[in-house]
């Protein structure tokens, strides 16, 4: 039997259709709406042509279709005070409160919460202006990482070999304003080395439970080379993540994290994710994120057990301790189909041909940049698709998984080809020993 929850999805990417295609399983939902979601996510919801930007225009459509629970995908609008938005209306909202999501929209913020309260994490300077970046960087040892305070797509992070590169990166990012007023502010940090790790964790101001981790890949080309971009492809669980560092993980960085915002009162529910680094000396955090990571969504729902609806909602009403919440033991994989060029400029409206034999060959597409046109899907970002796959072993979704993205066509697709090769071989090298 149908359920009768209403519920609206805020966004209209690869994120988005994945939060959209779980929570369309639901028996509890009556009706989903996404704003302004995309042609994938229209074929389990209805998509409303209303800006993930535009709070008051969502929240003008929640009150008129008496929308139940308001699920807000993209970091934006939650640092903008969507949340504050809704809930001084008296709706039910998912997502942190402005104070919250500024673990996300201030780097400078984050890293000095990191600090109050003792969280593992690489050194840094926070930065006012390039005077004192510069300075920064002559007192430190290259390799050095320098990022934009503020929200930039993902894209904000550069990566300096030598003191010339971290100049070059404070000139881009400060002085000619690559990311906007995301670079105002800089931190400087020192370099880690190591595996990253994606852990997502639900929320409820109190209790917490945490999703497969999973690993991201950022540069846009093989072997980790190229640019810096929202995300190449992922997969979960993560075999370099054992059980009792997972363990260390939860006790010395989330469980203190959860405690830092209560202390600091942050209140609410949401979606915290721990980018981290298993560096020689232990997890240190990279990042957080105040929502779901995207691509790492794309490989994390589908091996979550449960009813995705009633935990959001449980956890949005402060009750998250009762509610039902397993992962699969399986595996799963998500590789994404960008737009040549990607991450620079690049040209849309270009026809996807291959969608259902992807499907066909035991993959799930989800659409992160698509637009129908003429009957016709087409493309509309620069990363596209995301076809993920799961399967009993690692090894096997991966292959799933590229099966489907073989069959996908359009012009100027590109992918990596290596979406979790080192994880494999570090599986065949722990099986030798």
């Amino acid at each position: 039997m149908k359920g009768t929850m209403k519920v609206l999805i805020v966004g209209g990417g690869g994120r988005e259709h994945a939060i959209a295609w779980k929570i369309a399983q639901s028996p509890e939902l009556g009706e989903l709406y996404a704003a302004p979601g995309n042609a994938g996510i229209a074929a389990v919801a209805e998509c409303v042509g209303v800006r993930s930007d535009d709070s008051a225009g969502l929240l003008a459509f929640a009150e008129e279709k008496g929308v139940d629970l308001t699920i807000v995908g993209p970091e934006a609008p939650l640092v903008a005070g969507i949340v504050d938005l809704f809930s001084a209306r008296g709706l039910e909202v998912f997502g942190f409160r402005r104070d919250g999501a500024r673990l996300e929209g201030s780097k400078v913020w984050a890293k000095e919460f990191m600090r109050r309260h003792g969280i593992p994490t690489a050194g840094f300077a926070a930065c006012d202006d390039a005077a004192s970046a510069l300075a920064a960087i002559e007192r430190g040892t290259p390799p050095f990482v320098v990022k934009a305070d503020g929200l930039a797509a993902g894209k904000g992070v550069i990566v300096a070999a030598t003191r010339e590169e971290a100049r070059e990166a404070i000139e881009l990012l400060m002085l000619k304003k690559e990311f906007g007023a995301a670079g105002n502010r800089l931190v400087v940090e020192e370099f880690l080395e190591g595996p990253e790790v994606s852990i997502l964790s639900l929320f409820d101001g109190a209790a917490y439970r945490l999703f497969a981790p999973s690993q991201d890949h950022k540069r846009a080309l093989d072997g980790d080379r190229g640019p810096n971009t929202g995300g190449m492809g992922a997969y979960a669980p993560v075999p370099a993540l054992s059980p009792a560092m997972l363990e260390w993980i939860r006790a010395s960085i989330i469980e203190p994290t959860f405690e830092g915002m209560r202390a600091d009162g942050i209140a609410g529910a949401g979606i915290l994710y721990f980018g981290l680094m298993l560096t020689a000396d232990g997890p240190k955090v990279l990042e957080y994120n105040c929502r779901f990571g995207d691509p790492e969504t794309q490989a994390v729902l589908p091996l979550f057990d449960g009813d995705l609806l009633a935990a959001i909602d449980a956890a949005a009403r402060g009750e998250l301790d009762g509610a039902a919440f397993s992962n699969s033991p399986l595996s799963a994989a998500c590789v994404v189909v960008a737009s040549g060029g990607y991450p620079g400029p690049y040209r849309t409206g270009f026809e996807i041909a291959g969608l259902d034999e992807a499907e066909c060959r035991g993959c799930v597409v989800f659409h992160a940049g698509t637009a129908l046109r003429d009957g016709a899907i087409v493309t509309a970002g620069g990363r596209v698709l995301g076809v993920t796959a799961v399967a009993p072993g690692l090894g096997e979704a991966i292959a799933k998984a590229y099966r489907g993205v073989d069959a996908v066509r359009f012009e100027g697709a590109f992918t990596r080809g290596d979406i979790g090769a080192r994880a494999l071989v570090a599986g065949e090298r722990k099986e030798q020993r």
